[in-house]
C-alpha cells in the first residue's frame, strides 16, 4: 500500500503521477512498460480531476495505491474533499473540447467507480489489470 496526500495543484498532480510510477518501480512494475504507464495515465487523469474540479481551497487530494500480485491487480485511489461526484454526463460527451479524461480511464482500466469517504468529498478509484509480477530481490548484505 502507498498513500500519499498532495497539494491541489497542477503541480501535486504531476508529482502523483512520477510518484506513482516510482512506486510501481519499486513493486517490480519497470518504468516505461505498458502496465507501468497505464496505471501512471490513470493516477494523471484522476490526479488532475481531483485539482481541477474536486480543489476545495485550502485542502489537499491523496492517492493510494495498492497491488494484488497474484490478481495482477493495481487499485488507485484518488480521494477530495468536494461533495460533487461525476455523473453520467462526464462520460458521455466525447466531441467536447474537453472532460474526456473519464471516457480514457474507463478505456483502459479493469472497472473503476466513485465512493464517499469518510468526511466530505469521495474517492475515484480505478483497478489495472498488470502482467503478474514479483518484488524486485534486495540484495542481502555482505557479511
Amino acid at each position: 500500500m502507498f498513500a500519499q496526500r498532495f497539494s491541489a495543484t497542477r503541480r501535486g498532480a504531476r508529482l502523483a503521477r512520477r510518484l506513482a510510477a516510482h512506486r510501481l518501480d519499486l513493486w517490480g512494475v519497470p518504468y516505461g512498460s505498458p502496465d507501468s504507464d497505464t496505471v501512471a495515465l490513470v493516477v494523471a487523469e484522476l490526479a488532475a480531476n481531483a485539482v481541477l474540479h474536486g480543489r476545495v481551497p485550502g485542502c489537499d487530494f491523496e492517492l493510494r495505491l495498492s497491488c494484488d500480485r497474484a490478481a495482477g491487480v493495481v487499485r488507485v485511489e484518488v480521494s477530495d474533499t468536494h461533495p460533487g461526484h461525476p455523473g453520467p454526463a462526464a462520460r458521455a460527451d466525447a466531441d467536447a473540447d474537453g472532460g474526456r479524461g473519464l471516457l480514457l480511464v474507463e478505456a483502459v482500466v479493469a472497472r473503476w467507480g466513485v465512493r464517499a469517504r469518510p468526511g466530505p468529498g469521495k474517492t475515484v478509484w480505478a483497478e489495472c489489470a498488470v502482467r503478474p509480477f514479483r518484488l524486485p530481490r534486495t540484495p542481502r548484505p555482505a557479511g
